[in-house]
């Protein structure tokens, strides 16, 4: 196999995802069941027929971990060797099922950590009201200036550098407003609140960062058996004490998707798998590289097909 595989991140949920994986495999569906098991509720049934509750940031977060894990589980019974793969990389949550595709990680412990995770970005965005903003036609240098203006009324910082002319900003609320003030001055077409709890990639959410440090010292992580690329630096590392360190920082730190895509190019690799649930990465690599191949696994083909 000569494809990287890439996972998505919170925003990719909905309302029955992973369900048609389940109905179509029988591993995908052990998948889920043991994921109820795991985590002691029917997380099965929360993706399935919670309708807005797989929204919330501690349901969507383990939601899309296991429809990812349960796609590519599926996937396996049709022939993928994921241990083949030429590498694996995943948008912020994403990088746990990454992980767990790399052989790094054991998938009752990304489960569980994927679980506190979310618990713990709830917590904090409750506990800072805050948020995220979406700058249609930035360019770094026009967000980092933005950022700058709305550091001036509370934490404010470039949180996703997803694609070109998609570049998102995090913090609190009064500084958000002012960046929708000037935004326009700065050459941003349309500014887009998103529909999140809080704001995730800054420093809202130190205390979930330090939740998760402590957690991940508990974790046993391995060397990825094929190269693992991080959203924190954009390069690929196989040191597992590294990497905990990254998924620590990673919640407090902007993702340069973009960058980890580019490296990934940079490295030889053209070919790209994106498995469930939606297919939100294909849609920016349109915009990083639009001569990539992006397969989607967002629903499963007929066995044969």
């Amino acid at each position: 196999m000569t494809a990287a595989i890439l996972f998505p991140g919170q925003g990719a949920q909905f309302e029955g995802m992973g369900r048609d994986w389940s109905e179509a495999d029988e591993a995908a569906r052990e998948t889920f069941a043991e994921a109820d098991r795991i985590l002691g509720f029917s997380l099965s049934k929360a993706c399935w027929e919670g309708g807005d509750e797989v929204n919330r940031t501690d349901l969507a977060q383990p939601g899309i971990f296991t429809t990812s894990v349960a796609a590519v589980r599926a996937l396996e019974g049709r022939g993928l060797d994921r241990a083949r793969a030429a590498a694996t990389c995943g948008l912020s949550l994403g990088e746990y099922s990454a992980l767990w595709c790399a052989g790094s990680l054991d998938f009752a412990d990304g489960l569980r950590l994927v679980r506190l995770r979310g618990e713990a970005m709830q917590a904090a965005s409750e506990a800072t009201p805050s948020g995220m903003v979406s700058l249609l036609g930035a360019d770094e240098s026009s967000a980092q200036a933005l950022a700058t203006v709305g550091a001036g009324r509370g934490v404010c910082s470039v949180a996703n550098l997803n694609a070109p002319g998609q570049i998102i900003l995090s913090g609190e609320l009064d500084a958000l407003d002012a960046v929708e003030a000037v935004a326009s001055d700065h050459g941003v077409r349309r500014t887009r609140r998103l529909v999140v709890a809080g704001g995730f990639h800054s420093e809202c959410m130190r205390p979930a960062a330090e939740r998760l440090e402590a957690a991940l010292r508990e974790i046993e992580l391995r060397p990825p058996t094929v190269p693992f690329y991080s959203n924190v630096t954009a390069e690929a590392t196989d040191d597992p004490a590294r990497i905990a360190a990254q998924l620590a920082d990673q919640v407090c730190s902007p993702v340069l998707w973009q960058r980890s895509i580019q490296a990934l190019l940079d490295a030889g690799v053209s070919e790209f798998l994106e498995p469930a649930p939606g297919r939100v990465l294909a849609g920016l690599m349109k915009k990083i590289a639009p001569s990539a191949r992006v397969d989607s696994a967002a629903t499963p083909a007929p066995r044969g097909a």
